[in-house]
């Protein structure tokens, strides 16, 4: 019903505000809000596939001469698609040979057997792997790891005692909880990282590297994964008095059914190791090599070509990927970001940003209670909104606030976006949430309980790091 009603009233809310007329705002304007609202609710609704929503722009905007057809278009092959490409492909890699998964089982295997050791080396691998392929992804691979170690850890059959409940409780909500803030730390971690870059690079001019975004994604990432693992094992599900004598037996079982490390997964580690170097360093290269200009979507989309371009075998040519991998590639995430970015340049172009801009200026308000409220309203939002979609819609308008309040575009812009990736609540306010809700070891009222007090915790953390951290970083 749901999907029926926001079918119908998304174009019906693009035809009723453009019947309207509004003194401070002029027809291009009009447009773009009445588009905005339009996508506003097919993407909360889902009446169509959020990717579908994105394209209306390449529809829309040139129709009503908002912009060119070229212009509208330019925004679907921004470098920061071409970005994010690069690491779906380096991801698709990982996965195809399986090396996500034993970099995920040596992770848990060295962190220990203990229970509240085996539930932070599943949090710590799962965070890991976020930082570098989707937070679905990860959790797919960790869910079935973490099914095996609870069924052979605990006696199932039986119920379990309230500490063993627990721990599975524990290791389920760990998994969701650390795939969502382990995307944080990166800029090809999670979708709205890479929507802000672009919205500043495409209109701001301002530039922020692989490595400044690291600097201040992976301590935020790396604090918040502490306070859930404190949480979730000290406070609101403990499980006390278990001994586990089999669980080193069981990591290093499915460790040795790995095998030992092959050429494909070595191949592909190397090539792995090198774009992250580069992704690091490579501020550092231009400054020595004068003249070079790499740039992160350089990197990213040259070791998408290495992987299927160096053989793994030269006698009998044999490549990492093919295009028929690439089936698997998230497209619809490459062409959301397109019509994110699309509908920023025609707020930005139709003056949408600058009444807004005005409008706080002319308010008075005071600088910290609205920052505090922007984060907090961005934060509860992602859980029931599409975070990508959240930031592709919002930025824009947080810029226009920042310009307002008179403060820098990245210190409200950044803990914003790093917000919209704390959904811990709801099971359908993010993938892994849905997945380990749907593994039957989670109920609503407990992920909820649990959810809630991160949430309120994040936002309390964003407001630290706007306050503190980030202008330390961006002056």
């Amino acid at each position: 019903m749901v999907k029926k009603i926001g079918l119908i009233l998304g174009p019906l809310s693009f035809i009723f505000l453009n019947t309207l007329s509004l003194e401070s705002i002029d027809e291009k304007a009009s447009i773009v809000i009445a588009l905005a609202a339009w996508m506003i609710i097919w993407w909360i609704s889902e009446a169509v596939s959020i990717s579908v929503t994105s394209l209306l722009p390449i529809v829309i905007f040139p129709l009503f001469k908002v912009m060119d057809i070229n212009q509208v278009g330019a925004n679907y092959g921004s470098s920061i698609v071409f970005l994010f490409f690069g690491g779906f492909v380096l991801a698709l890699a990982l996965e195809k040979v399986n090396l996500h998964q034993r970099i995920a089982l040596t992770i848990i295997n060295k962190t220990g057997t203990s229970p509240n050791r085996v539930i932070l080396g599943f949090m710590i691998a799962t965070a890991f792997m976020s930082m570098w392929i989707s937070n679905t992804a990860s959790t797919v691979v960790m869910l079935p790891i973490a099914l095996s170690v609870i069924n052979l850890l605990i006696d199932n059959k039986k119920g379990g005692s309230k500490s063993e409940k627990n721990f599975s409780l524990s290791v389920m909500l760990g998994i969701a909880f650390s795939a969502n803030s382990g995307g944080i730390a990166t800029v090809i971690g999670t979708p709205p990282n890479s929507v802000l870059i672009g919205l500043l690079e495409n209109e701001y001019n301002i530039e922020i590297s692989f490595l400044n975004w690291m600097v201040i994604g992976l301590p935020f990432s790396m604090i918040l994964l502490a306070i859930i693992y404190l949480l979730l094992t000290r406070v609101l599900f403990r499980n006390e008095n278990i001994k586990f004598k089999s669980s080193s037996q069981l990591i290093s079982n499915k460790l040795n059914e790995l095998g030992k490390l092959s050429k494909k997964e070595m191949h592909v580690l190397i090539i792995f190791g090198m774009t992250v170097f580069l992704w690091i360093f490579r501020t550092l290269i231009n400054k020595l090599i004068p003249g070079f200009k790499l740039s992160d979507t350089i990197i990213s989309v040259g070791c998408a070509i290495s992987l299927f371009a160096i053989p793994s075998k030269f006698s009998k040519p044999q490549f990492i990927l093919n295009w028929n991998d690439t089936k698997k590639l998230a497209w619809g995430i490459l062409i959301l970001f397109g019509g994110g970015l699309a509908l920023a340049k025609g707020m930005s172009e139709t003056g949408i940003v600058s009444l807004i801009t005005d409008s706080i200026a002319g308010a008075n308000l005071n600088i910290i209670i609205t920052v505090s409220l922007l984060i907090t309203m961005m934060l509860f939002m992602t859980e029931l909104m599409s975070n990508v979609a959240l930031v592709a819609v919002l930025a824009p308008v947080m810029a226009g606030i920042a310009i307002g309040l008179e403060i820098p575009i990245l210190h409200l812009l950044i803990p914003i976006t790093m917000a919209s990736s704390c959904a811990f609540m709801l099971p359908m306010a993010t993938p892994p949430n849905a997945i380990v809700f749907a593994s039957g070891y989670v109920k609503v009222s407990e992920m909820v309980r649990a959810g809630i007090l991160i949430n309120i915790l994040s936002i309390l953390l964003l407001i630290l790091m706007y306050k503190f951290f980030i202008p330390m970083i961006f002056n």
